[in-house]
């Protein structure tokens, strides 16, 4: 593989607070708390030079620098349910730009609601936009199943079902007749610059790279959490990446 031309980090972004699931970023999955899974992915794909994990919280952050990872204490105003992504990643590109910090060219969000994010995914991202200059971000895809297709969606009036797009459902009633959709992955890179421009960490135009399922895996609710173990149980994802050798780098706390 051709060297990088890219620099990235990685911004992991994991608060405290979580009302599905108590603590949900340290709730136990496979044995390991659920931080490890997208931290090591991003340790093992080799294409990020810093790895960051933004929180408020003095368990989450302990355990992320067990792991080898740097540490940024957000401000308290986004550490609450409403806090964005967009708005987490771009208080720390501004803080550190305000120190004059030298920046990355990727930032490359990294979810751990997303367990089953592979280090190959990572990687993948980062090189769609080193080889396509004119997007702005890359994000994983799934193609999204004929049950949950956009065309399928209903919503309740009056305590009654309708079709939301009962035009095209008429002519698209099986999944053969179907246009393909896809849903989010499991990450998204963009570029620094355009994201603060706009703001977006899906800065546009946003190239796609296609996973396979369940890589695309959401942890949301306390039920996922079987299902989660049931897809490690069976083997349906590759997890050799967790168990590397004890990162030797220094790590540090930002602000």
């Amino acid at each position: 593989m051709a060297e990088r031309t890219l620099s990235a980090w990685a911004v992991v972004t994991a608060r405290g607070g979580s009302k599905s699931i108590p603590l949900k970023n340290l709730v136990s999955l496979g044995g390991r708390p659920l931080l490890d899974y997208g931290v090591r992915a991003a340790q093992a794909s080799g294409s990020c030079r810093r790895i960051i994990c933004s929180t408020d919280h003095d368990a989450i952050a302990a355990r992320a620098r067990e792991l080898g990872t740097e540490v940024d204490r957000r401000p308290a105003e986004l550490a609450g349910d409403e806090a964005s992504s967009n708005a987490v990643v771009g208080d720390l590109l501004d803080r550190l730009a305000a120190d004059a910090a030298p920046l990355p060219d990727v930032i490359v969000l990294i979810q751990p609601t997303s367990p089953f994010l592979l280090p190959s995914h990572v990687s993948a991202v980062i090189d769609r936009l080193a080889g396509d200059p004119t997007a702005n971000s890359a994000h994983t895809v799934v193609q999204c199943t004929h049950h949950n297709h956009a065309w399928n969606q209903r919503e309740i009036v009056g305590g009654h079902a309708r079709f939301l797009f009962a035009e095209q459902r008429k002519e698209g009633y099986n999944k053969q007749r179907k246009p393909k959709l896809y849903t989010l992955g499991n990450l998204i890179a963009v570029r620094t610059v355009a994201m603060r421009a706009s703001g977006s960490l899906y800065a546009e135009p946003s190239a796609t790279v296609e996973i396979s399922r369940p890589h695309e895996f959401d942890l949301d609710v306390a039920a996922d959490i079987p299902l989660a173990e049931a897809i490690i149980a069976a083997g349906l994802v590759d997890l050799s990446h967790l168990d590397p050798a004890a990162p030797s780098r220094d790590t540090k706390t930002i602000g």
